[in-house]
């Protein structure tokens, strides 16, 4: 396993000023790991609500949880949903006995029980898999090929990785996304992601999946927000400035994990990945979920107009300045009218074109298009100025 004491130093700085920590992400991403950390899975402290035991310990909460002490472990929280409640009075005990460091898999009511019960009480923290920090950026291909997921990267070969994914995909259509309240048929479900994949980098529109599957274009909107609230899709909105053109209004849509995208898509191995259509559009979506990790964003961007101009991402306020960045795979971009466009109609004071080669340097006279390597990335933090 690789190191992440970065994160486990996060979670460790936030049980100092919280009384309540969630860490929050889908399984298999290594927060029961962190956990396990703090706290020994053979103490009684630690609720696994998984584990019938467990479970069965935790059947009168307030009098299981209220004589503990030091640090408190709950894993699969969202499958206990009374329990925040109880959470709420213990953490607001004068004396404070014990502090809750909370599990979840991403689960969108556990967002909503914690927002109505735990406002103020509780700091969040958003468990991704390996960044492209932790594993090293000498593995970039490998990392983008077979995604963050723990034990997707670390198998033993390419062909393990690929099995685990298909399981992995397996389980979360046909038992965890049921526990969020999409009722359809595990198959008709893993056609929808299948859908999602196909459409990864584009503009979201409801209408085909809808139409093929069945059902409303309501329906699948809230199918859409539900893998979203799961961590599995990301939804990149739409910038829109008070421009004298028409711009793009609806998201765009990516699966999170490129190397679940992959599988999705069918594709098993490098060759494969090399001659696909979504080709580019994979390193897109895989260059635009380390950004995130790295520079731990909260609010991010694209840009596009109706006349063909568009910008990948765009940071509307990074430590003041207005920041563009296209994403390209080519081994020497260049610049593009797409992105003078940009520049004059967003205001960009920098313009950084991601790309998978080795040296940073100018494409524009003025130093304001600059041509990144992806590998840098990897070397930013919320505090970097571009």
């Amino acid at each position: 396993m690789l190191n992440r004491d970065a994160l486990l130093l996060q979670a460790t700085d936030a049980l100092k000023r919280s009384r309540i920590v969630a860490l929050v992400g889908p399984r298999q991403v290594g927060k029961t790991t962190i956990a396990r950390t703090l706290v020994s899975s053979e103490s009684l402290n630690y609720f696994d609500l998984e584990d019938p035991v467990s479970l069965a310990r935790l059947a009168e909460p307030m009098t299981s949880l209220s004589s503990l002490r030091g640090l408190v472990v709950i894993d699969e929280v969202q499958l206990r949903q009374e329990l925040f409640p109880v959470l709420r009075v213990l953490a607001d005990r004068k004396r404070l006995p014990a502090r809750f460091l909370i599990l979840g898999s991403a689960s969108p009511q556990l967002l909503q029980q914690t927002s109505e019960s735990l406002a103020g009480r509780m700091e969040v923290i958003d468990v991704n898999g390996f960044s492209l920090d932790e594993v090293v950026v000498k593995h970039i291909e490998k990392h983008w090929r077979r995604g963050a997921f723990p034990l997707s990267y670390l198998a033993k070969s390419e062909a393990d990785s690929v099995k685990w994914r298909q399981a992995f995909i397996r389980t979360l259509v046909e038992r965890d996304l049921a526990q969020l309240g999409i009722n359809i048929a595990p198959v008709a479900l893993k056609r929808f992601w299948s859908m999602i994949a196909h459409y990864h980098g584009q503009i979201w529109s409801a209408a085909d999946p809808a139409r093929s599957l069945g059902v409303s274009e309501t329906t699948i909107r809230r199918y859409l927000d539900l893998f979203t609230g799961a961590y599995l899709v990301r939804q990149l909105l739409p910038w829109h400035e008070n421009l004298n053109k028409r711009q793009v209004k609806a998201p765009k849509i990516y699966v999170r994990d490129s190397g679940l995208l992959h599988t999705l898509l069918g594709i098993d191995s490098a060759a494969a990945l090399n001659i696909h259509p979504k080709y580019g559009a994979s390193w897109e979506g895989y260059v635009l979920e380390e950004i995130i990790k790295s520079l731990q964003l909260n609010s991010v961007y694209f840009w596009a107009s109706h006349q063909g101009a568009e910008l990948d991402i765009f940071l509307p306020q990074h430590h003041g300045k207005r920041i563009g960045i296209e994403v390209k795979r080519a081994d020497a971009p260049t610049v593009t009218k797409s992105m003078r466009i940009a520049i004059d109609d967003l205001r960009l004071d920098k313009l950084l074109v991601i790309y998978p080669g080795a040296h940073a340097y100018a494409l524009s006279p003025d130093q304001k298009i600059m041509a990144v390597p992806a590998s840098e990335i990897a070397k930013w933090h919320p505090k970097s100025k571009f």
